[in-house]
């Protein structure tokens, strides 16, 4: 069974955000790249899957610019068998873009699982595995904690409110990875190598027939205000007139 990863390249997360002087956006200029987190997830989980012979392939594949080659590369290194890039020269493709490039290249690959991040570290939209799963009228389990792949099934589970969820999908299924699914290996310097041997396919929206054209308008980007400082009450009935103050009394 082959398994598809979609993911993304993003700032490095231990990299301080800056926003544009002119607010029109995030300044990436010789900032840190790298691949989402979360997708770093899902690529250690169908690496797992094969490995237990579970899969017999792993195809990872990113939207972007030509830079993203080296998000793929990455997931490559990992353990990957090839990659695909959808190659745009987009600022940004928004979420129900990214499902419907998905879908085109799920209706070429046909695997039967797809594991992806539950959400990008940079917009944060939480969509893409939903919309993908609309799209296709699959199966989905989001924020997975645990993946046991069947014969025709999959058990998701996944942590709710006061306890664990476990959820059996029929496949071709979606499922989205939480952060404590697995641990994500490190790629060595072998297979960093090897990757640069590894086929990378390339593809565009227009040739999977999407228009992946932006619905939304960025208006402004701002920095967070800073937090005030706190007040230190020397009593319980000062907290409480602190508290119905702000209306949480």
């Amino acid at each position: 069974m082959k398994i598809l990863v979609p993911v993304k390249r993003v700032v490095d997360t231990n990299v301080k955000i800056r926003v544009k002087a002119d607010g029109t956006g995030v300044d990436l200029a010789n900032v840190k790249m790298s691949m989402n987190p979360f997708d770093e997830i899902a690529v250690e989980e169908a690496l797992r899957l094969k490995e237990a012979g579970k899969a017999t392939e792993v195809v990872v594949v990113s939207i972007g610019t030509d830079k993203s080659a080296e998000t793929l590369r990455t997931g490559l290194a990992m353990g990957a068998d090839r990659a695909i890039l959808v190659k745009t020269d987009a600022a940004s493709v928004e979420p129900l873009a990214v499902a419907k490039l998905l879908k085109a290249v799920i209706a070429n690959e046909a695997p039967g699982l797809v594991i992806l991040g539950k959400q990008a570290i940079d917009d944060d939209s939480n969509q893409t595995g939903q919309m993908l799963a609309a799209l296709l009228g699959w199966p989905q389990a989001t924020f997975a904690s645990k993946v046991a792949l069947g014969d025709s099934s999959v058990d998701v589970t996944r942590e709710v409110d006061g306890g664990l969820e476990t959820l059996r999908l029929k496949l071709p299924a979606i499922v989205t990875t939480d952060l404590r699914l697995n641990e994500p290996r490190y790629a060595s310097l072998p297979n960093i190598m090897k990757a640069k041997k590894k086929p990378l396919d390339e593809t565009s929206p227009e040739t999977l027939g999407v228009d992946a054209s932006p619905r939304l308008t960025v208006l402004k980007t701002v920095e967070p205000t800073g937090r005030t400082a706190g007040v230190k009450l020397g009593t319980v009935d000062e907290l409480v007139a602190k508290l119905k103050q702000a209306g949480v009394l």
